[in-house]
């Protein structure tokens, strides 16, 4: 298996719906942003599967060593042999990479964010590092679009945690900020009990609408120039978005079951993004009412 297969197997295990994004892409590009992605996979895998925290520190601390390694041309693991080609010709940071990981550090020493402040730091680590890697990947004549892929990685990770409240409670995560719930009457016990009630609705609709405030902020910044070559990412946000509305229509539902779209639905997005540019969604997504 050649390093590029490894990482397009690792992208088909996970499921994720950044496999509808990377289908348009030039064979160059989908290599890339396929072993960006394996990359952040075997990062959070490691934070996922291993019960020893000292365990997965360490093994932390080996990716830390193998993208130095990368930086030196001198890669040792399939997927940063399948990064290496990429990174001068995309200008791909070392430091996003090195962000990254300790984002996934994160979950090591803490389950609990105080407040949004501190649950943003984390998904500026989680998924806005990595939207400034795709933005770099995807194209950009305009230096705004990377603050643009900043806040979208925001919005999208702010999906991400909405949909997986579930999953994460049965790890013993919420990562919802405890001011929010304190201020909705929810109790840590309600969500880790799977205690589905009117308080926790709210509290769900209320972390909808800031995520999509996020996506408005996002789309407004994002330059006209540039939105053709940022489809990727904008099929991205249009799939998760799809999701949001779907999560509501299940009225929040989401405690004791995990609510997805189908790969037909998602396909069907990617396909009107790509044919049509990004233009609608971008429109209605800066003048939406959060």
């Amino acid at each position: 298996m050649t390093p590029d297969e490894y990482c397009q197997d690792k992208t088909n295990k996970s499921g994720s719906s950044f496999y509808y994004a990377f289908l348009y892409l030039q064979p160059e590009p989908r290599r890339a942003i396929t072993a960006i992605y394996a990359f952040c996979r075997e990062v959070d895998d490691i934070v996922d599967e291993c019960s020893d925290p000292s365990l997965a520190r360490v093994k932390l601390g080996w990716w830390r060593n193998e993208i130095a390694n990368l930086y030196k041309q001198k890669p040792e693991h399939p997927v940063t042999k399948a990064l290496a080609p990429h990174i001068e010709p995309f200008k791909l940071p070392q430091e996003n990479f090195l962000a990254i990981i300790d984002g996934m550090e994160m979950d090591l020493d803490q389950s609990r964010y105080l407040d949004w402040a501190g649950l943003k730091k984390y998904c500026w680590h989680a998924a806005s590092v990595v939207g400034l890697l795709s933005a770099r990947v995807f194209g950009f004549h305009n230096p705004q679009t990377l603050q643009y892929a900043e806040k979208l990685g925001l919005a999208l990770q702010m999906t991400n945690i909405i949909r997986d409240i579930g999953d994460d409670a049965r790890r013993g995560r919420i990562y919802l900020p405890i001011e929010d719930l304190q201020a909705f009457n929810v109790k840590a016990a309600d969500i880790l009990n799977s205690n589905y009630n009117d308080n926790f609705k709210k509290l769900m609709a209320f972390e909808a609408n800031r995520a999509r405030q996020l996506y408005k902020e996002a789309f407004s910044l994002l330059p006209e120039e540039d939105r053709r070559a940022q489809r990727p990412g904008i099929m991205m946000a249009a799939i998760y978005h799809a999701l949001l509305k779907e999560l509501e229509h299940e009225q929040w539902n989401i405690l004791d079951q995990r609510i997805s779209l189908t790969p037909i639905r998602k396909f069907f997005i990617a396909w009107k993004i790509w044919i049509n540019g990004g233009k609608i969604f971008t429109r209605d997504m800066r003048n939406a009412t959060p």
